[in-house]
């Protein structure tokens, strides 16, 4: 529920209150007030298990933190910026920054739709990279010179660390995209170039994240990576499952509440508004 900005003013207040049967609903009050218990407990222990995989992933990411070259970071950054804006000096105006989410972890397990993103993009970026080596740094970069020169930028962030992780970068202006995938998210190129329903056919650059890694560094600690993995990977399964069964116990809620909707008179008021937003 969002509260109206200007109430009567400019915002209207909707009640769909006003279209249920409450004695039928209230028939059913001890069973609907358990099930909402329920709900609840199964949300908190799905976000306990997916506060356990962050930290996980923390120690992942923590590990492949002492193994990148970030002179080569660097470098590659470098090149992206020179090759894709040098065509356009830093203006007085900066663009805008968006932030969205391209993916998700839901009730029917990890879901994304990247592949809808890029649709009329001219150029993307596809960055290979295990779990826990992000591109943010260099994605971080990109978005910021792009906004100095004027450009909007639309961020999507990781749903597992949204304060913070990009895991791609969209630049609708110049008609370039950046795509972070991995074992959650993948998109081969072969998709992108073969997409029949768009006809979108754009340039692809590869960019291999684990070309930056200092192997040598990393012998020592290759098993405890794979070990945070496997534990991340348990604790996501056991988590989207807490939500499969928080999704069963809302279906069962929602059979109290179905029978007691006029939902003849819901369409009434959605065609009443939509005439005057028309």
């Amino acid at each position: 529920m969002v509260d109206p900005v200007n109430p009567g003013a400019v915002d209207q207040i909707i009640h769909l209150g006003d279209f249920w049967n409450e004695k039928g609903i209230r028939e059913n009050k001890l069973a609907v007030i358990e099930t909402n218990e329920r709900i609840k407990s199964m949300f908190q222990y799905a976000y306990n298990y997916f506060a356990a995989a962050g930290k996980l992933y923390d120690s992942i990411a923590a590990i492949y933190d002492t193994a990148i070259e970030r002179a080569e970071v660097y470098k590659l950054t470098a090149a992206v910026v020179g090759n894709e804006l040098s065509h356009k000096e830093i203006c007085l105006n900066p663009g805008n920054v968006k932030k969205f989410f391209a993916s998700a972890i839901t009730p029917m397990g990890t879901t994304n739709y990247i592949k809808t993103l890029i649709n009329g993009y001219k150029k993307v970026y596809i960055i290979s990279s295990p779990v826990g080596l992000c591109a943010t740094s260099l994605l971080n970069v990109f978005a910021e010179s792009a906004v100095y020169r004027g450009f909007d930028v639309e961020q999507y962030y990781c749903p597992m660390r949204p304060q913070s992780k990009i895991e791609h970068l969209l630049v609708p202006e110049i008609g370039v995209a950046f795509i972070s995938v991995n074992k959650y998210h993948d998109l081969e190129p072969w998709e992108i170039a073969s997409d029949e329903e768009t006809k979108n056919n754009p340039e692809i650059v590869h960019i291999d994240m684990n070309d930056m890694i200092e192997r040598r560094k990393l012998e020592k600690l290759e098993k405890l990576i794979e070990n945070n993995l496997d534990s991340m990977d348990k604790m996501i399964c056991d988590g989207i499952g807490c939500l499969k069964l928080a999704k069963q116990e809302h279906d069962y809620l929602e059979s109290f509440y179905i029978p007691n909707m006029d939902f003849k008179k819901i369409d009434e008021l959605r065609n009443e508004i939509i005439a005057k937003i028309g």
